[in-house]
């Protein structure tokens, strides 16, 4: 896969390990393909998204025309956030797999990002994702969890998440069950050298 000239990569580093992560290191591998794309560095480790409260709540469901300024503040976080989402071509998810599913910070991103009328809206045939024309690429790491078996509920959830606010076009590389051997790095590695290719 070759970047196009002015392309934006939004990379999501979901592990909370800073050192030592198989999936910053394959999300290292995997931006440095792409030397000439502009990267976003959303680091969830460093800086957490907050979990919704009742305030949040309730500014999302204001009419933006009759928000308090305190309803507007407590919704700018989230406004970056899609905005960051919005400004990039490709979204580079480093995912790990805790206790079978995503980490709780990458859930607490996604509650900030799904918002109705703004990432995606209900019509007379459900819900359609309003962020089209954008590629997903998740990079997945696990100890003994195999990607697509009946106890992965990470990759599905965030593949079916992706696509509920328009993304449906996404990739999975995965260095899985990787408690069974080093080689599962070696084929995620290769499969990013391909997809670069």
């Amino acid at each position: 896969m070759s970047d196009k000239p002015g392309m934006t990569i939004l990379r999501i580093d979901a592990s909370m390990r800073t050192e030592g992560s198989v999936t910053r290191e394959l999300a290292d591998a995997h931006v440095a393909r792409q030397p000439e794309a502009r990267v976003i560095r959303r680091d969830l480790a460093i800086a957490a998204p907050p979990f919704h409260d009742a305030e949040w709540i309730s500014a999302n469901f204001t009419d933006a025309a009759e928000r308090t300024p305190e309803q507007i503040e407590a919704l700018t976080l989230s406004d970056s956030l899609i905005e960051e989402l919005r400004g990039a071509d490709e979204i580079v998810i480093a995912l790990p797999v805790y206790n079978f599913g995503v980490p709780a910070a990458l859930k607490a991103w996604f509650d900030l990002v799904a918002r109705a009328g703004v990432t995606f809206s209900y019509g007379p045939d459900g819900p359609e994702g309003l962020l089209k024309g954008k590629r997903a690429t998740i990079l997945v790491a696990s100890g003994g969890t195999r990607v697509g078996s009946e106890i992965d509920f990470a990759t599905p959830w965030l593949r079916h998440a992706l696509g509920f606010i328009g993304i449906t076009e996404v990739e999975i590389v995965a260095a899985d069950a990787m408690g069974s051997g080093p080689e599962r790095l070696e084929q995620a590695k290769e499969r990013i050298r391909l997809l670069a290719a």
